[in-house]
Order: structure tokens, then sequence, then C-alpha cells
């Protein structure tokens, strides 16, 4: 405990926090802010890429394998127990990224994300052919049954809200400790100067699909968690209006913290609805509008406004210090 820093602090306080919000908000918002930690997760799968210089934007690939290992565990084993699902989901991000990852690790920039773009799209229009997995409709997911327990009905959703919580938070702190880790400072070393990280003899190509892969299995977790809390699986899971919507929130959010997709989802979500409410025909030209504020304005998101912040504090903090 004692080498937690400010940032684990943060996600620890955010689970009693996460479960109050579900006793006094709305259920409407509750729902909103479970549906956002789900999507939270593939977000933070893109940043991690974003701190190598990599954006991709076929991550809803790996949001879909969650999402249609979910439904297909149901539809062809029976199986609705969630961790029993999540360990599917896994297992297939990881033989699936490792395979994608031979290739995809030897490319940059444009490139990178095209090439992720396309293998999201070959996915989508295979699994919107599939009359077996519903077409373009995709099919429903079975209640969440949890080592052997069935709740229903608002212990149900309540249940499947403290999982997402907890997995989502684990999760975001588990990255946060492989960014401070030596690959995830290899990893920015890789974005800055990828032929310097070569010549001190570490593999660039190798550390960038150990990155691809991490990405991978939290997007495949987002994508699991998403689904059983809406109860249906589609094809847009792996489109590329869903996967660019990832690398908008990492972008309105922000690459220097890994609570800022996080919160970034959940602004997103709250900006879209309210987005519709006010235009129903042209919210997405409001939500252009704010990505291109964001852009010219905050390049480095809206979490810079927070390290501005505090940079503008220790200065302050410092001389009261040296008054004492």
């Amino acid at each position: 405990m004692k080498d937690f820093d400010k940032t684990e602090w943060a996600l620890v306080i955010a689970f009693p926090v996460l479960l109050a919000l579900m006793v006094l908000l709305p259920r409407w918002l509750v729902n909103y802010v479970q549906i956002s930690m789900g999507m939270g997760l593939v977000a933070l799968a893109v940043m991690i890429q974003m701190r190598a210089g990599l954006v991709s934007f076929g991550q809803g690939l790996y949001f879909c394998v969650g999402g249609y290992a979910a439904g297909m565990a149901d539809k062809f084993l029976g199986i609705s127990d969630i961790f029993l699902i999540l360990i599917l989901a896994v297992a297939a991000s990881l033989v699936l990224s490792g395979v994608l990852g031979l290739l995809l690790r030897r490319y940059r920039e444009i490139f990178f994300a095209m090439l992720t773009l396309a293998v999201s799209m070959i996915l989508f229009s295979l699994l919107s052919s599939s009359h077996g997995l519903g077409s373009t409709d995709g099919f429903n997911l079975p209640q969440a049954s949890y080592l052997g327990w069935t709740p229903t009905g608002e212990t149900g959703t309540a249940a499947l809200y403290v999982l997402t919580a907890l997995l989502t938070l684990t999760s975001a702190a588990l990255i946060h400790r492989f960014l401070r880790g030596p690959v995830g400072k290899i990893v920015e070393a890789i974005r800055e100067n990828e032929l310097r990280v070569e010549y001190l003899g570490t593999s660039a190509h190798a550390s960038v699909h150990a990155t691809y892969m991490i990405a991978a299995v939290i997007s495949s977790i987002g994508g699991v968690l998403w689904a059983m809390s809406l109860g249906h699986v589609t094809p847009e899971m792996a489109n590329w209006t869903t996967s660019g919507q990832f690398v908008f929130i990492v972008i309105l959010a922000g690459t220097g913290n890994v609570i800022a997709p996080l919160v970034g989802t959940f602004v997103l979500e709250v900006l879209r609805v309210y987005a519709v409410e006010v235009s129903p025909n042209t919210w997405q030209m409001i939500l252009g509008i704010v990505m291109l504020l964001t852009i010219v304005f905050l390049p480095k998101g809206l979490w810079s406004l927070l390290e501005r912040a505090s940079k503008r504090s220790l200065p302050h903090e410092h001389a009261q210090e040296q008054s004492q």
C-alpha cells in the first residue's frame, strides 16, 4: 500500500463513490455510468497504444470479440457464468491479437491505423452476413450468472454494476502499473525515437506487440461488460464508426492518465444525450464542433486542465513550506 501513488488511490476511492452513485442517481443515469465503464476500458486500450504513437481505428474488433464471446458462449455452449465468459473472451482476444500482432507490429502511423481498421471491418462484414448470429440485427444475451448464482431483476442489475465497477477500476490500476513499468517506458520511448530504442538493445516490435495484445484483452473485457449490461450484441460493435468513437474519447479526454479515458467516456455519453435532445437531426455536428475545439484549444485533452491546475498549485505549496 505504501507504493500507491495518487492515481491508484483515486481509483481505490472511486469504487465506493461508484457504489454510492448506484444508490443516489436515477436509474437512467446509472445505466449510462455502467455502459461508460465498459466502453471506457476500450478507450483505455486505445490510449495505451497512443502512448506508443499508434492510433488504432479498429479497436472495435476486440470490443466485438468480447461481446460476441458472451453471446456465443450461451448460444452454442449454454454458458451464462460471467467469469467463464470473461475467460473465453480474454483467450479469444489473446489468440487473435497474437496472430494479427505479428503483422501489425511492423507498421506505424497511418499504415497501422488503416490496417487495424481493415481487420475490424472484415469481422464486421462476416458478422453482418452471418444469419446464424442474427446478421445485422445481432441477438440477445442471457442474464448473467455468478458461479452458480443467477440473480434477477434489480439484484441482477446491481450485481453486474458492482462487478463492472470492480473490473474497470482494477484494469485501470493494472494498466497504470504497466505504463509505469519498464515496458511502459519503452512504449513511450518508441513514440519519441524508435531507432534509439533499437540501439539500446530493446525490440520495438516486441514491445508494440505486447502493448497491442494487452489492449486487445482490455477491450474484450470491456466488450463483455458492455454487452451484458445492454443484453444485446450487433455487428456494429466492430464497425469503423464505433472504433472512431473510442479515438474521439481519447482525443477529448487526453492520454495523460488512465483515469482520463474513463471519465471522458461518460462525458461523451452525456454530451451525446443532450446533443440529440437539442438537435436530433444534426447532433453529430455538435460532437464534431466539440472535437474541433478540443484539438485547437486543448490538444492534450481535458485532462491537461487538471495537470495545469496541479502545476500551478505546486509553487504555492512550496512557498508555504518555505515560509513555515
